[in-house]
């Protein structure tokens, strides 16, 4: 266990030892990762972490007295058990600073086993109020809770003020459709969903095609966008397809668009926040180490009370943003 105390923490993610590493050198207080397995909800092929690159990565982080947090954010299938279960033993023995889970039934298992393994609820939990973290934290005894990217900044402060969890936030990166944690539509396209299997767009899964009407984008078989020249093409996610409704054909679900909450920051530490969470464990070290770099400099200046979000650091978020646009998110959306 490291000893790093911070009153707000960047927590970064790593897909890979070099994105690890990136993270790190660039000033995260914390990377996640996860499993090379069905325990992780990005299972993307060729990404993440086996035993070996696990103890490598939390040697490098340790010796710089920075965090590794486990993401174990799936849900075990009947008879499948065992292979969860062990993955927290795993976590548990490599010295991680914390795993972050969703399913009640692991916490149970890591709380009776590894009472000292501190515990994170994860997005995928789905806990949007006071009450729910609140049942976490007695029952299971979690330290900290990531809020879904479904809430204004009124109703953060709201959970902030009325728990004694720490609170986790996302700050940039992809947008997930709304209701995170309950996602099954890739399962219709592809069979799999990302908290079954890890994954919601499976690579074998993933074509692309060019034809005479532009540039094709499919999941398994299924058509999800169809691009005209010089449109930027985004991975292919069936919540963020273009789709033809009631006569118009347009994004139905979710736009390519990333999270960034730059701007927002000092209003959120002032809250309370306890860290700020980066998305993006599919994505390459250079964007992990740019991005980090920017956040790093934000939260330093922000600490020093003379934050503004200065344009070129919303510039070099910009050029590694989804669809190269970025919105607030729910946290500017009158409806709640």
């Amino acid at each position: 266990m490291t000893q790093l105390e911070s009153p707000f923490e960047l927590v970064c993610p790593a897909g890979s030892l070099p994105a690890l590493k990136g993270a790190v050198d660039n000033g995260a207080d914390c990377v996640y990762l996860g499993f090379r397995d069905a325990t992780n909800a990005r299972n993307f092929a060729g990404l993440n972490f086996d035993d070996k690159a696990i103890a490598a990565g939390i040697a490098y982080a340790h010796a710089r007295r920075r965090k590794v947090l486990l993401a174990l954010n799936t849900y075990p299938q009947p008879g499948g058990e065992a292979l969860w279960r062990g993955a927290i033993d795993r976590a548990a023995s490599a010295g991680v600073d914390a795993v972050i889970l969703a399913d009640p039934g692991l916490m149970r298992y890591a709380a009776e086993f590894h009472p000292g393994l501190r515990l994170h609820l994860s997005v995928q939990g789905s806990a949007t109020n006071v009450e729910a973290i609140e049942f976490y934290r007695r029952e299971f005894g979690i330290a900290r809770a990531v809020l879904p990217r479904v809430l204004s900044l009124a109703q953060v402060e709201q959970v902030v003020s009325n728990t004694a969890v720490e609170i986790e936030v996302f700050g940039f990166g992809s947008l997930c459709v709304m209701v995170e944690g309950r996602c099954a539509l890739s399962s219709y396209a592809a069979g799999e969903s990302p908290n079954t299997h890890g994954v919601c767009s499976p690579a074998g899964a993933v074509r692309w095609q060019q034809r005479p009407e532009g540039l094709e984008a499919r999941l398994n078989g299924v058509l999800i966008d169809r691009y005209g020249p010089g449109e930027h093409a985004s991975y292919p996610t069936l919540c963020k397809g273009r789709f033809e409704v009631a006569g118009e054909t347009y994004y139905a679900i979710e736009e390519p668009a990333s999270l960034n909450t730059l701007e927002l920051l000092p209003t959120l530490m002032a809250m309370g926040v306890a860290a700020m969470k980066i998305e993006g464990r599919q994505r390459s070290p250079a964007y992990v180490a740019q991005v980090t770099r920017v956040w790093r400099e934000a939260i330093d200046s922000a600490r020093a009370g003379r934050f503004s979000a200065k344009p070129a650091w919303m510039a070099q978020l910009d050029a590694v943003a989804e669809g190269r646009q970025h919105t607030l998110g729910a946290y500017h959306r009158a409806w709640k």
